[in-house]
């Protein structure tokens, strides 16, 4: 599946006109599936402060309401995962995040190394950093589901105790709040990224200099399909 703006889909069928000099990034139920997963996160970690940072919780007060939205934004987190496996392009970027290449290890010696160039970092659609990042927040996910869980229904599992459901809670949502602001530090570094994310294009110029593994498969991707169509008329 390609995501060049323009190109024929996996069903053969047209994308839209491609925007000039720019390229098509994510289409538009991955942007959805990325802004209900961030709002829902959101909500988790202010209601979990609301109840847990006590300067915090008593200035909102309400601590049965924050509870209850609390445990349903934990409980819903995965819903936007879900339905965008529905969308062929979500499960294309799933099986991206899901496959270190070379040039992945590449970029990783250069964060070690503290190189900053693009060239010291290539990177397909997504760089090293981000497919590390999406496999931790996923695991971190399910392991606080499955905690607040066994903090809700405390009968569930018996043989775990709810203190060491709630340590192990607490613990990893620290993590998350930290990994979180990472996130977002590093989005708003980058304000071509966070545009590719709201509208879905990108700059060539970008997808050259941040992504050109990526650019590059797109267009060889094209250029088979051009061959393809010409062998069919």
């Amino acid at each position: 599946m390609r995501s060049t703006a323009g190109s024929r889909g996996p069903t053969g069928t047209a994308a839209r006109p491609e925007r000039e000099g720019r390229i098509r990034r994510f289409s538009t139920a991955e942007r959805m599936v990325h802004r209900a997963t961030g709002h829902l996160m959101l909500l988790c970690l202010v209601t979990a402060a609301c109840l847990y940072v006590g300067p915090v919780a008593q200035l909102v007060g309400r601590r049965h309401l924050m509870v209850t939205v609390h445990e349903w934004s934990g409980i819903t987190l995965p819903v936007p995962f879900l339905l965008g496996l529905l969308s062929p392009a979500f499960r294309a970027d799933l099986r991206r995040l899901n496959r270190f290449a070379v040039y992945d290890r590449q970029w990783l010696r250069a964060v070690r190394r503290r190189r900053t160039s693009p060239e010291a970092r290539p990177a397909g659609k997504f760089n090293a950093g981000q497919k590390l990042y999406a496999g931790w927040i996923a695991g971190a996910v399910l392991v606080m589901m499955f905690t607040g869980l066994l903090m809700w229904f405390m009968g569930l599992l018996p043989f775990i105790s709810r203190t060491s459901a709630i340590f192990v809670h607490d613990i990893l949502a620290w993590a998350i709040t930290f990994v979180v602001l990472g996130h977002l530090r590093k989005a708003f570094e980058d304000p071509e990224a966070r545009l590719g994310m709201r509208t879905g294009y990108v700059s060539l110029s970008w997808a050259q200099r941040h992504h050109s593994q990526w650019l590059r498969e797109e267009q060889e991707g094209d250029a088979a399909a051009d061959t393809a169509d010409r062998r069919m008329t």
